[in-house]
């Protein structure tokens, strides 16, 4: 018992011990970073030594409607994204559930490709897609049905929508895949017992497999948010870099750069702390839903 007694301050901090890197790396690139932003923040915009203004930007931002309008788009753009991606991403981890084990690596990596590949990249690969008249959507899905050719990227109608698809092409895989190894963790005896009660596949979903993902789908939401409001590459390969017409396409992160091209820097670290709490209140209210619903 007292050399059990001498080991326990020793094992008590080797958990600690174990977590140093991963603190060191949050506080090289996330804390000193936030740090330093909100301290530009409260400096006055240009290169250099610049004046403290306080809270000016963020008075300032209240009342900029290019703001409120990139703040209004991220926050269409990243609800859309998980309404779309979530329900197919269910669909087809039900459908690589139902394969043979022989066609289930394939059909996942396949589903993976578009999250392996460079967002510059697949941003390059969706100009093909809406390029104007000559655009595969327009060549092959829109002017075939009798409709008018479509300017995804230039109609304020469609810009946000063709951010979304590029999204849901992006990211449906790769979230298929943590649902379905949510599914292979539900223990096969719950079935068994739903079994017992009801024969419909419809009812198993609903009552076992759905409470089950809970989690998994709390991440996966999560993780669209963050996604969301981060996008940028995508954006800026297919906007140029601009807002597209009318700011149809303007997101918080195109905004943000935009600002720092002409030297904002108070102004873009005013943008970007800004979404910190918005973000963190996101979060809460996810875990909050989850406990209410548990």
């Amino acid at each position: 018992m007292a050399a059990a007694d001498q080991r326990t301050p020793g094992a008590r901090w080797m958990p600690f011990l174990f977590l140093l890197p991963f603190l060191f790396f949050l506080l090289i690139f996330w804390v000193i970073p936030l740090v330093g932003g909100v301290k530009m923040s409260l400096h006055a915009n240009g290169l250099g030594r610049a004046e403290f203004v306080g809270l000016e930007h963020y008075q300032a931002l209240a009342k900029d409607e290019r703001y409120i309008t990139a703040l209004r788009n991220s926050f269409t753009y990243t609800l859309a994204s998980i309404v779309v991606i979530v329900p197919l991403a269910l669909w087809l981890a039900h459908l690589l559930r139902a394969t043979t084990r022989r066609l289930r690596p394939v059909m996942t990596f396949a589903l993976l490709l578009p999250a392996l590949t460079p967002p510059s990249v697949l941003a390059v690969l969706f100009l093909m897609l809406f390029h104007g008249k000559n655009g595969l959507l327009n060549q092959l899905f829109v002017m075939p049905l009798g409709l008018e050719p479509v300017s995804w990227l230039k109609d304020p109608d469609f810009i946000l929508s063709g951010l979304v698809l590029q999204t849901v092409w992006r990211w449906t895989g790769f979230m298929t895949f943590f649902i379905l190894a949510g599914m292979e963790g539900i223990p096969r005896v719950y079935y068994e017992a739903a079994r017992l009660v009801t024969g419909s596949r419809w009812q198993h979903f609903w009552h076992v497999t759905l409470p089950q993902l809970r989690p998994v789908l709390l991440f996966v939401a999560v993780y669209l948010v963050v996604d969301g409001f981060s996008l940028f590459s995508g954006a800026f390969v297919l906007l140029g870099g601009s807002g597209g017409t009318a700011d149809a396409g303007l997101l918080t992160v195109t905004y943000v750069f935009q600002k720092t091209r002409f030297f904002e820097y108070g102004t873009a670290s005013a943008i970007s702390v800004s979404l910190l709490p918005l973000l963190m209140l996101a979060l809460w209210a996810a875990l909050f839903l989850r406990r209410r619903t548990a």
